[in-house]
Parts: C-alpha cells; sequence; structure tokens
C-alpha cells in the first residue's frame, strides 16, 4: 500500500431520490484524528453514520465535512386547499353582488393567496431514512479525497526515499573510515607525546601507547551503532510499505535513527566521519517534516 498524505480534498454532488445531495471533505495534518462536520439543519443524526464512513479511510488528521441536502420540490408535495379556496371564493363573489360587479373570477390568481396551496414535505422529513441516499455522495466524495492523497502520498514516498539513500550513502563513508580512527589517533597522541617529552629525553613505551590507543579504541568503537542505525533505515523503507497507517511508526523510527546518528558524532573523533554525521542530521530532519504529513 502506498504512503497516505494527511492533506487533500473531495467534493460531489448529485441528485438522488427527489434530493440535491453535496459533500465536500477536507483533510489537513493532525497528530491525532479529528473530525468537523457541518450538515444542513435537521440532518445532524447522521453524524454518526458519517464518522464511521470516514474512520474507515482515514485514520489520523482533521477533517472538515461540509453536507447539504435540499429537497427537489414536485406536484406530488403539495396540495390545493380546496376549503380556504372556496372561501376565498364565496368572500369575492359577495363583494361581487353587493357592488353589482360582474367581472370573472379566475383560479389562477387565487393560487398564490395564503394557505390556498400547502407543502406536504418538510425539509428534513426523516433523517435516518435519507441515509441510502446520503451515502454513495458521501463515499464517492471520500474516493476523490483518497486519490488526491495517495497522489500526495507518492510525492512524499519519492522524497523520503531520496533523505534515505542520502542516509545510507553517508553511512556506508562511515563505515568504510571507522577502522582508520584508532589509527589516526594513535599517530596524533604519539606525535604530541613525543613533541612534548623530547626535551626532556623521556621516551614512551611502546606499551603504554598501545594501551592507550586500545582504550580510546573500545571508547570510540561505532560499529553497533552502524549496525542499528542501518537496521532503523531498513525498518524505516519497509514501514512505507505497511496497509496499515505509518505515519506514527516513521516518526518512531525517525526518533532512533536520530539518536544512534547523535551516538556515533559523539564517540568518532574524526573530521570526515564528522561531515558525514551533519549530512545524515541534514536529511533525517527532512524526513522529520516531510512524515508529519503522513497518515
Amino acid at each position: 500500500m502506498a504512503l497516505l498524505s494527511m492533506t487533500g480534498f473531495g467534493e460531489v454532488i448529485e441528485q438522488r431520490g427527489g434530493y440535491a445531495i453535496a459533500v465536500e471533505l477536507r483533510t489537513v495534518n493532525n497528530r491525532y484524528f479529528k473530525l468537523n462536520i457541518r450538515t444542513t439543519e435537521g440532518y445532524s443524526s447522521l453524524e454518526t453514520l458519517i464518522e464511521s464512513a470516514i474512520r474507515e479511510t482515514v485514520k489520523r488528521g482533521t477533517v472538515s465535512c461540509n453536507l447539504r441536502i435540499r429537497h427537489l420540490a414536485s406536484a406530488e408535495d403539495f396540495r390545493l386547499n380546496t376549503r380556504v379556496l372556496n372561501q376565498y371564493v364565496d368572500q369575492l363573489q359577495e363583494v361581487a353582488a353587493k357592488r353589482n360587479l360582474d367581472e370573472m373570477i379566475r383560479l389562477e390568481p387565487l393560487a398564490s393567496l395564503p394557505g390556498v396551496v400547502e407543502q406536504l414535505s418538510a425539509e428534513s422529513l426523516d433523517a435516518a431514512s435519507l441515509w441510502p441516499l446520503v451515502e454513495p455522495t458521501l463515499r464517492s466524495a471520500i474516493n476523490q479525497l483518497t486519490k488526491m492523497r495517495t497522489a500526495e502520498g507518492e510525492a512524499l514516498a519519492d522524497d523520503l526515499n531520496e533523505q534515505c539513500s542520502t542516509v545510507a550513502a553517508c553511512l556506508d563513508v562511515i563505515e568504510g573510515q571507522a577502522p582508520m580512527i584508532s589509527e589516526n589517533y594513535r599517530k596524533r597522541i604519539q606525535d604530541r607525546v613525543n613533541e612534548a617529552l623530547s626535551s626532556l629525553n623521556v621516551t614512551l613505551e611502546p606499551t603504554d601507547l598501545v594501551r592507550e590507543v586500545a582504550l580510546y579504541t573500545d571508547r570510540a568503537d561505532i560499529s553497533e551503532e552502524i549496525v542499528r542505525l542501518r537496521s532503523h533505515l531498513q525498518q524505516f523503507v519497509e514501514a512505507q510499505k505497511l496497509p496499515e497507517s505509518a505515519g506514527r511508526k516513521m516518526e518512531f523510527i525517525c526518533q532512533e535513527m536520530g539518536r544512534e546518528t547523535n551516538t556515533i558524532g559523539s564517540k568518532a573523533n574524526d573530521a570526515l566521519i564528522s561531515q558525514q554525521i551533519v549530512e545524515i542530521k541534514t536529511a533525517l530532519e527532512r524526513i522529520r517534516e516531510q512524515i508529519q504529513n503522513v497518515q
């Protein structure tokens, strides 16, 4: 499964069963799942069903869902109130008779009078009964959202893999330089001691030098840190392929890679290794920024 970004947008507008239904979904970064739902008045009872459908796909991030439902009126939704209409006609005829008016009474203008035409359906007749109409539109919007999040996730994966390659390349250099640490230290300490003792006509015993170098080599040994860092790097790459949400796991692995990198930098007093540590830290910082947007 490809990485999913937490940033996305999906919108679908459809007409079903005499209703116009519009669903708009927006997602942005959040360490946890947070859902904000806005619905047409009278349909708030659908929020539980909406959340359940969204949670199937979105595992973390802030989700904004806007659901708009509008009833499309038809002739069956209205009724002519003949009782009220007859009352209007009777009153008009009474006035006409009193004033000797022979004007014909037309029904069309009467239809606009209050109470003549009644609307039978309410805007939110039964919210629960409309869920079969709302759900397909909601899922279509979720699919659009997922497509955008997948495209964003592919771009994130490309950048993450590039940064991981940088870390791996630097680690190769460090591993190749590691055997030289003890030899370089031996040369430095021998030169400094010989320079300091030359004026006193005192020489350094080879065994003393070997013991000092051995102690330093033991303290500066970074082989275990290199192995662990490579292992974390492989775990990070594999985490991108997990079927479930991988963002939090990748955050943890990145933290562990940072710890191993710091340990290598503090133990290995070597200029070339220090340069590689700087490059690794730069790549890890980029990784940390990018995985903040990974579901």
